[in-house]
């Protein structure tokens, strides 16, 4: 037949709702926007909150890989989950400034001895999320900071003009509890070490110290003067220090983690333009653009990827480039050209292949291709890597040769027992709500540990929802994505926010599109008169009827077939449907004179959270 054949069960209803299985904790995306869309906008935040320990930061500066995997991209553009989610957050986040909605969080059947307590090392997104979840199941924890300030990378690493520094603080906030005990400005390695911890009375320790530490690029010229890490300048400009760039600033690298650094120097007021002493750097220019017309500098970024290739979000790719920024693709640097120990620019090569014919990492350049390009500092940002020096070999952690911790893919667990860990320390610099997801399952795998306690099995609840009730948005499957608004160019100036975000009538409509696939056609064969009613009247053409005979011999079908009293042999038949393609609009079961089709909403209680690795949906037809 050329299609694989599945039979519905728990785990294929899951897959079906794509945004879902794609978010690493598993949030309901789905369920909030559906909720947008019929004006439920306080369940959609509880819906929205629930599994997420940094819901309004991730409204802001999420990967949005639920919008990679929504089903309406195939159609056309895919729901603006991000950008609705951030409708829901400013209404009753905590930038809302109010009290927040009690959230349900299911707690622990036996709470733990009060004597339990975990250390945490590193309160960056994912030891923040980890402490959460364990005040959720009643452990207390101690978050040990080496820094003064709790974030990790969401604080020293992405700039205020994406997320601002209040907006952090106050998410931070909402996630400690008097469970949580805080402590900063301890460094592992010096004052503190990993195996006295057991000593002091811990039972368990999450590593979370992320990646903060930029990859150097072996080239000459690295240690001119002038030659700036990413990690570092992003530091500096979020601390509010003064760097001094000169009038033309060039970026190597072209990951998202690149982006920052170019547009930030963008809004870097040039200092032999006339800006003051004192002046912070956040009273800047907002983008090149704008710095151009001023007369202040260029800002370039120099990439080995063609278009195509660019790792980076298509949509930060235009906003940066309609700043005013230029990007050079398939440019790789040869060397760093200085006069005097100060940079002066950079020399290049054309790039002609990144990737080998097995999709590895591996640039080739065309000699005799040299380029110089004039700058006044030089970026690198090409990547960070974790400081593991306070690990000691009593401490039984051991490393890979990737530099990363060594763990356990399921569990998370480190090569020490009592230790396990996780974020950018273990698996290298990823998605802020990865991050998220690996706190919250280390918070549960410790739980489990030292209570015995089995984690629940996926289990589906299907709610039938009655005809006269169900009904879809007139023309939703015609209306278009809309850009999410952000502030005209003109006026980005300084650090301020660029996207502003949907206002209620342009999130109800964009929340419209939403093709509902946590709603599902559900056939009863006893009912089924095999009229074809169905097939006949799909708009999608996603509804086939074939005889048994023509299904695989094999497999999960064959195993159902079994218990059923029909055999092969009988006059038996089985109803395809190509998931890929339904809208949810019914006809199927309005059309149905038996009433062998229903409408149901399906949901996942005590949901834990995806495989680490999660494995998109096959291209399937399911079997009724």
């Amino acid at each position: 037949m050329g299609v694989r054949i599945e039979i519905p069960d728990a785990p294929y209803y899951r897959r079906l709702i794509r945004c879902m299985e794609a978010c690493p904790i598993g949030t309901d995306a789905g369920g909030y926007v559906q909720a947008i869309a019929e004006g439920r906008d306080r369940e959609g935040f509880e819906l929205a909150a629930a599994p997420n320990s940094f819901v309004s930061v991730c409204a802001r500066v999420c990967a949005h890989p639920c919008e990679s995997a929504c089903r309406r991209g195939f159609l056309d553009e895919p729901v603006a989950i991000r950008a609705l989610k951030r409708f829901l957050t400013e209404r009753f986040g905590v930038e809302a400034r109010g009290p927040l909605p009690v959230v349900k969080v299911a707690s622990a059947t036996r709470m733990p001895r009060s004597a339990d307590r975990i250390a945490i090392v590193g309160a960056g997104p994912a030891g923040i999320a980890c402490a959460a979840e364990l005040a959720r199941l009643g452990y207390r924890s101690t978050l040990f900071e080496a820094t003064q300030s709790l974030g990790g990378m969401l604080h020293s690493g992405i700039p205020s003009y994406r997320l601002g520094k209040d907006l952090l603080r106050w998410e931070i906030e909402r996630n400690l509890s008097p469970l949580i005990e805080v402590r900063t400005g301890v460094r592992f390695g010096q004052e503190m070490s990993l195996s006295n911890l057991w000593d002091r009375g811990y039972v368990a320790a999450f590593l979370s110290v992320g990646c903060g530490v930029s990859r150097r690029l072996s080239i000459d010229g690295i240690d001119l003067d002038g030659v700036l890490m990413a990690v570092d300048f992003l530091l500096n400009v979020n601390m509010g220090y003064r760097v001094a760039l000169g009038r033309r600033v060039l970026v190597v690298g072209d990951g998202n983690v690149a982006f920052d650094p170019a547009r930030s120097a963008a809004r870097v007021q040039d200092p032999e333009a006339g800006s003051g002493g004192g002046e912070s750097l956040r009273a800047a220019l907002d983008a090149a653009r704008t710095a151009a017309r001023e007369g202040v500098r260029e800002v370039t970024m120099c990439c080995l990827e063609s278009w195509e290739e660019m790792p980076a979000d298509a949509e930060e790719i235009r906003e940066t480039r309609s700043e005013g920024i230029r990007i050079l693709p398939r440019k790789g640097p040869k060397r760093l050209v200085g006069l005097n120990g100060h940079v002066v620019g950079l020399e290049t090569l054309d790039v002609t292949r990144v990737f080998d014919e097995k999709g590895a990492f591996s640039p080739q350049f065309e000699r005799g291709s040299e380029e110089f390009i004039k700058a006044d500092t030089v970026i690198l940002a090409i990547g960070q890597a974790p400081n593991f020096s306070f690990l000691k070999p009593e401490d039984a952690v051991a490393v890979t040769p990737r530099g990363l911790l060594q763990v356990d893919r399921t569990t998370l667990r480190t090569t020490n027992p009592r230790v396990w860990a996780g974020g950018d320390a273990a698996f290298g610099p990823r998605m802020l709500i990865e991050a998220v997801s690996d706190g919250r399952r280390v918070a549960r795998e410790i739980h489990e540990s030292l209570s015995g306690q089995p984690p629940p099995r996926l289990q589906a609840i299907f709610t039938p929802i009655p005809r006269q009730q169900y009904h879809t948005p007139p023309d939703f499957e015609r209306l278009p994505r809309r850009p999410v608004p952000s502030t005209p160019l003109e006026h980005r100036l300084g650090m301020a926010e660029v996207e502003v975000g949907y206002g209620e009538e342009e999130a109800r409509e964009a929340a419209r599109r939403c093709l509902r696939c946590h709603i599902n056609t559900v056939f009863d064969s006893s009912k089924c008169i095999m009229c074809g009613g169905c097939v006949d009247v799909c708009p999608e053409r996603c509804l086939r009827i074939v005889p048994l005979s023509a299904l695989p011999a094999t497999g999960p079908v064959e195993a159902v077939l079994s218990t059923r009293t029909h055999a092969r042999s009988e006059a038996g038949a089985a109803i395809l449907k190509d998931e890929r393609r339904c809208t949810r609009c019914a006809l199927c079961m309005f059309r149905c004179p038996s009433g062998a089709i229903t409408m149901e909403r399906v949901s996942f209680p005590d949901l834990e959270p995806p495989p680490l690795i999660s494995i998109a949906p096959p291209e399937s037809e399911s079997v009724a």
